[in-house]
């Protein structure tokens, strides 16, 4: 079956970005926002900007949802006389939203049993990845299913990787974003030693980032928007206390101690006075402040 309209649900910093990357890559795409002051931006983008969901889901022929929480995930999923009401033809649902893989599951059941399917397809790159179609993506599901909307997830990413079942790319996404979390105390707290031992945060980064010390974290968002002080990554502080939160609620489930990365979570949750929900998560990583 072939894709050629895409709906967008979340039109925030990635949904805008991927939206944007579909349209240039030659889908039509309709997109919806809760927010009407986000049609600007999307009609510009050569987006359709859609002002009632029940018609998006209504004509898409695979949706792409970029939502904060699985509840939202799950709450346009099952609006009533959308998705579920369809009939003419097997749409999938590729939800870029960071989840819980319980969630996943138990709505990816719900949307087989009307004809459907959902991919949990979380992403790594930020919005700078969006809009340059350069993401990484981590994908559960179905291999049939991630087949069916395999052009799309092409279209949207640099390498988008098929881990297993449904809710498989959750589990990758809650390891990695953990592993984030704690990168940015970490590297925070090193670059502070350096500071005050006397050897300046930019020095001591440039040779660790040669060295085995280096992540992400040190590569990329200490030179880009820790050192500079703009600290606009364009990823809350409030989505990375969620996704710890989810990451340590799945270890619970499975029965794993982490004591290290509770302790991680203790952190990001007594900084949330000092770094609230709606700052820049690379703001754990300012080396300036304690």
């Amino acid at each position: 079956m072939d894709i050629r309209t895409v709906g967008v649900v979340g039109l925030g910093n990635m949904g805008l970005g991927m939206a944007a990357t579909l349209v240039r890559k030659g889908f039509t795409v309709l997109g919806y926002d809760l927010s009407e002051g986000r049609r600007g931006a999307a009609e510009a983008a050569g987006v359709a900007f859609v002002p009632v969901l029940n018609d998006l889901l209504g004509r898409a022929d695979a949706l792409v949802f970029s939502l904060p929480y699985a509840r939202d995930v799950e709450a346009v999923a099952t609006a009533e006389g959308g998705l579920l009401a369809r009939s003419d033809r097997k749409v999938v649902v590729i939800d870029t939203s960071t989840s819980d893989p319980g969630t996943t599951r138990r709505l990816a059941a719900r949307l087989a049993r009307a004809g459907h399917a959902l991919l949990d397809a979380p992403v790594s790159g930020g919005p700078s990845g969006a809009a340059e179609g350069t993401l990484t993506m981590m994908i559960g599901g179905a291999e049939e299913d991630f087949a069916l909307a395999e052009p799309v997830l092409r279209a949207m990413s640099a390498r988008a990787v098929h881990v297993g079942p449904s809710g498989a790319g959750n589990i990758v996404k809650l390891v990695n974003n953990l592993l984030v979390a704690a990168h940015l105390v970490t590297t925070g707290e090193a670059l502070r030693l350096s500071q005050a031992a006397g050897l300046s945060a930019e020095e001591a980064v440039a040779v660790v980032n040669t060295a085995t010390g280096r992540s992400a974290v040190s590569e990329v968002m200490v030179p880009r928007w820790v050192v500079p002080g703009t600290f606009d990554s364009g990823f809350a502080a409030g989505l990375m206390r969620k996704d710890v939160r989810l990451a340590l609620e799945l270890a619970e489930e499975s029965g794993v101690d982490l004591p290290l990365s509770a302790h991680v979570g203790r952190i990001w949750r007594e900084a949330a006075e000092a770094i609230p929900d709606t700052a820049d998560f690379t703001r754990m990583a300012d080396y300036r402040h304690p």
